[in-house]
């Protein structure tokens, strides 16, 4: 899931306490992270209330209690859902995608040419178009990883967005982000031709699962190269910082961590990575036993 800013505050009809934005926003750290500032109550408010309206909750205080019973973790991905936007397209920032091509690519598929595994992740991959995008530069780069033991994690906090991504169905403006050649590869015009859809080659080495990224994560083996673009953003410096190093723990010696255009990588990563570019950064040193801090 890409966080990005809350937009639309409305005027309140349901009263909605500086103590209930605490509490959301506490539980909104605790849950997912997400560090909520004072500023963003009435933004908060535009989001939720219609929450509260869809549930049949006639106020904040009713809505909190009712997050806190153990049916309702559904609810809690609706609040996350609510508290965020998934704003995605295909090859954003694509100076990442030359790098992978470039730089990444020759070396992991020689290794995969000679049997071993080469393993990417997309952790907060939205809707799918980073994935994807992941996949269809491998793919035009190497076209016989579709038989080796090469795969693509793709992870996202919200299990609506996973399902969306899992389709592969967008509509036939995020067409644009797709260079020409690879639409005629691996893209497909619906019956209703206002939307297209992901080729079964591309899709087929990509698994796409749910993961909160501040809870346990349950992958034993390392990546080649990990993308986590525009979420640590709106984490708090102190999250950010674990994050990274959590990252630099699952990245294989020489993997290569990509963050988003306005993240920086802080604290203690900072020894185990090297900037090798634009919001790249390849990781230093021997090799580190993956570990949940």
């Amino acid at each position: 899931m890409s966080y990005e800013p809350l937009l639309g505050a409305k005027p309140q009809e349901i009263p909605f306490s500086d103590s209930d934005f605490r509490v959301l926003a506490s539980l909104a750290k605790t849950q997912f992270g997400l560090n909520l500032a004072d500023s963003k109550k009435p933004l908060v408010y535009s989001r939720l209330s219609k929450r509260l309206k869809a549930r049949s909750v006639s106020g904040f205080p009713e809505y909190l209690s009712l997050l806190e019973n153990p049916g309702e973790e559904n609810e809690k991905f609706e609040l996350i859902s609510a508290l965020t936007t998934n704003v995605t397209s295909f090859f954003r920032e694509s100076h990442h995608f030359d790098t992978l091509r470039d730089e990444i690519l020759p070396t992991v598929m020689e290794q995969a040419n000679q049997g071993k595994k080469v393993r990417f992740w997309s952790a907060g991959c939205s809707a799918g178009p980073e994935p994807y995008s992941i996949a269809m530069t491998l793919l035009d780069k190497f076209p016989q990883a579709a038989h080796l033991d090469v795969k693509i994690l793709a992870t996202d906090i919200d299990p609506k967005i996973v399902a969306k991504a899992r389709i592969g169905q967008y509509s036939i403006e995020d067409l644009d982000g797709i260079p020409q050649s690879f639409r005629s590869k691996w893209t497909t015009k619906t019956d209703s031709n206002s939307r297209f859809e992901i080729s079964n080659e591309v899709r087929n080495i990509i698994t796409f699962n749910e993961l909160n990224l501040i809870s346990d994560w349950p992958m034993k083996g390392m990546f080649d190269a990990i993308f986590c673009r525009n979420v640590a953003i709106y984490f708090d410096q102190s999250t950010q910082q674990l994050l990274w190093k959590r990252f630099c723990h699952f990245l294989r010696p020489h993997g290569v961590l990509f963050i988003g255009h306005s993240e920086r990588v802080t604290g203690p990563a900072t020894s185990m990575l090297d900037g090798i570019g634009i919001t790249s950064y390849r990781k230093v040193g021997t090799p580190a036993v993956p570990a949940q801090e």
